[in-house]
């Protein structure tokens, strides 16, 4: 049975309001895919077990990217531990048994970096899983997303399914929140030094050293990879996950430390005064850097460069600044 995508598959893409959710849409549409389905969250209700189910048997879909998630950064996790832990659990939990129950072809479920342990050596390969203790922060989350990729393996493990996991790095783009507290840090630095610019303040406050050192993809690129893994062969897959049936990370292969950032995005938004860090507030994990051997090894390599994709989010940012999420 070819269960490959075809410009004719049917393909449900849950989330596809969100940066990551969007970025698969406009990937896929560039590959001229044009049987896509998507629900906003008015529409259909991802927590509703009975109203998920019901949506897969009307649509049948042949392919589902789950990337529907609640997220934030690290004040929005200390803040709402268990909206995180409890919306994320519930979300990939109704999706994965209805996709299985109505036999969907394939699934890709999109989890995070932060499912590593805090202490975990780097670059974090995807054998580090469940090694040692989380980063406290954003534990909550990360339980949830390490729930999905086990629920992914259980499922390929005892039905057969082709329900894959990937892990991708610090994401940025267009679509993303650029709420004042519960963005993650790129966005909230793109907004931070515009409103000082705007204001002609002297300087802008960065959480933490600075010194803590970071990868970050751009979403496009995030979104260029998932569709490669969609598309390997089981065999392909199967070759790099086995024996678990398990993740994949995404990345681009190289850190900058939050200083570096910070000057980068100062240098994007064209912010003439001085940083400032407040050394009060948390650092999170000393460093986040995925092995990406296995996804370049399966034939994928990022395209956008930082800086450019700082400036194209800059850019998106500027048009949409009357449009962004109050939460």
């Amino acid at each position: 049975m070819n269960n490959n995508i075809s410009k004719e598959s049917k393909v449900f893409v849950a989330g596809h309001n969100g940066m990551v959710g969007s970025a698969i849409v406009r990937g896929l549409k560039s590959r001229g895919m044009g049987n896509i389905v998507t629900r906003s969250r008015t529409e259909l209700d991802l927590t509703d077990q009975r109203a998920v189910r019901q949506f897969f048997e009307t649509q049948r879909p042949e392919h589902v990217f789950l990337a529907a998630a609640k997220v934030g950064g690290i004040h929005a996790n200390n803040t709402y531990p268990a909206d995180f832990i409890y919306s994320n659990l519930i979300i990939q939990s109704n999706v994965l048994e209805a996709a299985f129950c109505h036999g969907v072809k394939r699934l890709l479920f999109l989890g995070s970096s932060c499912i590593y342990p805090r202490e975990a050596g780097q670059p974090m390969s995807e054998a580090a899983l469940m090694s040692g203790p989380l980063e406290p922060t954003n534990e909550p989350y990360a339980v949830a997303k390490i729930a999905g990729i086990k629920m992914c393996e259980a499922f390929n493990r005892q039905h057969g399914t082709q329900f894959r996991s990937v892990m991708p790095t610090n994401l940025y783009g267009e679509n993303d929140n650029f709420h004042p507290e519960n963005s993650h840090v790129i966005p909230a630095l793109v907004r931070r030094f515009h409103e000082a610019k705007i204001k002609g303040q002297k300087s802008v406050v960065v959480w933490g050293t600075g010194n803590a050192r970071r990868e970050f993809l751009h979403v496009d690129d995030m979104a260029a990879a998932c569709l490669h893994v969609m598309q390997l062969s089981q065999e392909k897959y199967l070759s790099h996950t086995a024996p678990m049936l398990s993740h994949i990370n995404i990345g681009v292969g190289r850190d900058i430390t939050i200083r570096q950032l910070a000057e980068t995005v100062k240098r994007v938004v064209g912010y003439p005064g001085e940083i400032v860090f407040d050394r009060d507030k948390p650092d999170g994990p000393g460093r986040k850097f995925l092995d990406t051997t296995k996804l370049t090894g399966l034939g994928w390599q990022p395209e956008i460069g930082l800086e450019e994709g700082l400036t194209g989010t800059y850019q998106w940012f500027l048009k949409n600044q009357d449009g962004f999420r109050s939460v």
